[in-house]
């Protein structure tokens, strides 16, 4: 079951609602170590990565209890810091645990993270702030071993607005004395959702979203139930998929402004835009027209929907352009486009995109957007196409195959 097989030339319609954002939820599991009293997640997303993180959290002695779409996390009895090393390297983001685990022990053992082959992914800036708040740090054998037994508040200059290293400087700064200020952080709206959690679990956050952000250390943190937000990058995967079939299709839960970049591309390229009673609503033309994507940090361009865009622009009217601004290594995906006849030319982190007919062909994801990108490229080409690496799509697409049959198109897992 780890092959999604598609038919193309059914158009995307109808209505569907987004669950919570994997990007939102990862970081808040792993900030539900800094209390311990219990922490209760609703809307939780049934993923792979989300389903590692919970073992992690159960690896260094946390409890939980999940109920349809419900968990609660009790992290009281949790004495553990050193990470599991097989489970870290299955997922990227259980880097998100130091800060939390440095937080609540003021001392923490990891290993370096996996995840998708889609760049180096390096953690100086991680390492480098927690660092500045006092923490010492030795890198040996694949391991880092932090000491922070004098954590305090300081002030950290990110060279690059890096969303991990916000989000663990935001989790250790929580409970340690003084204040704390982060300059030039990541302005995701992940960060901001971040925020909102702690400060409901008590913490002192201020400037989320903005260019600096200002923790003042607590004492202690509390227990609490949140909702994080709705996955924008799925609805984005919607979007795109909606737009390449010719479709309509309706978002219950988007939100427009974590949004606008996508949204304003999908404009470029002729789809059209409604917005009632909390509703998204788009219309895809006749014929797409090709557009120039730059990736960039949020606001900007999201570099988790760069591989849809080029599936898009592959279906488009002229020649599109993609640059991959983020990562130095995320054009997996072009090869794969190719076999399906796509005219792509890559020189270096440069895209160029004619765009023609896709057929359908076997084909492998080898990360999670390139993944969605290619059964995006199934649904509209002639034939049937073979996706291979459903597992990998899984990481962050509770059943895609499910989402999409349910909106018109002919997708199984076999």
């Amino acid at each position: 079951m780890n092959v999604f097989r598609i038919t193309g030339g059914r158009r995307i319609f109808g209505r569907a609602r987004l669950d919570s954002a994997k990007n939102a939820v990862l970081p808040i599991l792993a900030a539900s170590m800094l209390t311990e009293q219990p922490v209760t997640i609703e809307g939780f997303p049934e993923l792979s990565d989300t389903r590692n993180m919970l073992k992690i959290l159960t690896t260094l002695g946390c409890k939980y209890e999940l109920t349809g779409d419900v968990v609660t996390i009790d992290a009281g009895i949790a004495s553990k810091w050193e990470m599991p090393d097989a489970l870290s390297k299955a997922i990227r983001s259980s880097i998100f645990m130091l800060g939390p685990i440095i937080g609540r022990f003021r001392k923490a053992v990891v290993t370096y993270p996996g995840g998708c082959e889609i760049g180096l992914r390096p953690i100086d800036l991680h390492i480098k702030g927690l660092k500045a708040l006092g923490a010492k740090i030795r890198e040996q054998h694949g391991m880092i071993y932090c000491d922070g037994s004098n954590l305090r508040g300081a002030t950290v200059h990110l060279d690059f607005p890096s969303v991990g290293a916000t989000e663990n400087l935001m989790m250790a700064a929580a409970t340690a004395p003084g204040t704390t200020v982060i300059h030039n952080p990541a302005r995701e709206p992940e960060i901001v959702d971040l925020a909102r959690f702690m400060s409901a679990m008590g913490a002192k956050i201020r400037g989320a979203g903005s260019g600096s952000i200002t923790i003042e250390g607590v004492k202690r943190l509390n227990g609490t139930r949140f909702r994080p937000m709705p996955d924008r990058i799925v609805a984005g995967t919607l979007l795109t998929a909606a737009a390449m079939t010719g479709g309509e299709i309706e978002l219950e839960n988007a939100v427009l402004s974590d949004m606008g970049a996508v949204v304003d591309k999908l404009q470029r390229a002729g789809c059209a835009f409604g917005c009632s009673d909390g509703i998204m609503s788009m219309r895809a033309p006749e014929k797409l027209k090709a557009i120039e994507v730059s990736t960039q940090p949020f606001p900007g361009f999201p570099t988790d929907m760069q591989a849809q865009f080029m599936a898009m622009s592959c279906v488009a009217d002229g020649v599109g352009v993609i640059v991959e601004n983020v990562f130095e290594n995320r054009f997996s995906h072009a090869c794969e486009l190719r076999r399906m006849g796509a005219d792509i030319i890559i020189n270096d982190r440069i895209a160029v995109i004619r765009g023609g007919v896709l057929t359908g062909a076997r084909i492998a994801a080898r990360d999670l957007r390139a993944g969605a990108a290619l059964v995006l490229a199934g649904l509209a080409a002639d034939g049937v196409t073979e996706v291979e690496g459903a597992n990998i799509i899984d990481r962050g697409y509770v059943k895609l195959e499910k989402i999409l049959s349910d909106l018109g198109a002919a997708v199984e897992r076999i």
